[in-house]
């Protein structure tokens, strides 16, 4: 049975940067197996399979290893399929997924997500001097995102300077050994308000190019630290990615571009 696929560059005005995604536009879902195994043969950090019911698409994404619970860019490149080789009407896109509900919106030649804020709280003095180690250097700060059981999801380390995210260089069984999903790293910005980086080797991603969901942890720390609401923030991978944020309430809006990259088939 032939499957359509798209590959999408988010977070990006060219091709060949942001972050790559495939996205699948289903009648009905895959079993999970099948779904995980198609996202381990494309090996791009997201996979997105999509099924509308009713008025509302409902999305999951699939790293090359597991599932997750929220992931930007795919999102952004779902909507760029669905809205450009799909011709889905209207400017707005109402998506449910395992963290709730979400939305995407036109604005000209931009996307914007409307997303749950996902808040922080300082890790406990031990796990800081884990997360340290596994760095191998000292943090502002490290927090973290949790679990409704109270267990790590993810953890996020503030360093001190733009410089230091983008020359740092990842242990990477060190920081697949840490608890949770992944780790960020974040600093103030020289010509953005803020830069990160994010590393998840435990669930197959050893450096993110572009990660919308953990903006949704770092616009409300930002928030509460430089006093405003409006971000222009970049994510200094190699590929690398631009992001626009607003903290409204309990929603984070993180807008950017996607390119159209490919198209074709998948026989299974």
């Amino acid at each position: 049975m032939p499957l359509d696929f798209h590959q999408i560059d988010a977070f990006t005005d060219q091709p060949f940067a942001g972050n790559p995604a495939m996205v699948y536009r289903l009648d009905s879902w895959l079993d999970d197996a099948r779904m995980q195994r198609i996202a381990a043969e494309h090996n791009l950090a997201e996979t997105a399979f999509v099924v509308k019911e009713g008025d509302v698409w409902h999305i999951r994404w699939f790293t090359p290893g597991s599932e997750v619970p929220l992931c930007g860019h795919a999102t952004l490149a779902t909507a760029k399929v669905l809205f450009d080789l799909y011709d889905e009407p209207g400017e707005s896109l109402d998506f449910t997924c395992l963290s709730g509900s979400l939305r995407v919106t036109r604005q000209g030649e931009r996307l914007e997500l409307d997303f749950p804020v996902r808040p922080t709280v300082p890790v406990t003095p031990a796990l800081q001097a884990d997360v340290e180690a596994a760095l191998g250097r000292p943090a502002r700060e490290i927090r973290a995102l949790l679990n409704p059981d109270g267990s790590v999801q993810e953890l996020m380390a503030v360093l001190s300077s733009e410089a230091e995210v983008r020359t740092f260089e990842p242990d990477l069984q060190a920081l697949a050994a840490l608890p949770g999903l992944g780790v960020l790293i974040t600093a103030p910005g020289e010509r953005h308000d803020f830069v990160s980086r994010y590393f998840a080797p435990a669930i197959g991603i050893n450096e993110d190019p572009v990660t919308g969901s953990t903006h949704c942890m770092l616009v409300p720390y930002w928030a509460e630290q430089l006093g405003r609401e409006r971000f222009n923030a970049f994510q200094c991978s190699a590929r690398g990615g631009e992001l626009h944020c607003q903290l409204q309430g309990e929603r984070v809006k993180i807008a950017g571009h996607a390119w159209h990259v490919a198209s074709g088939q998948l026989f299974v």
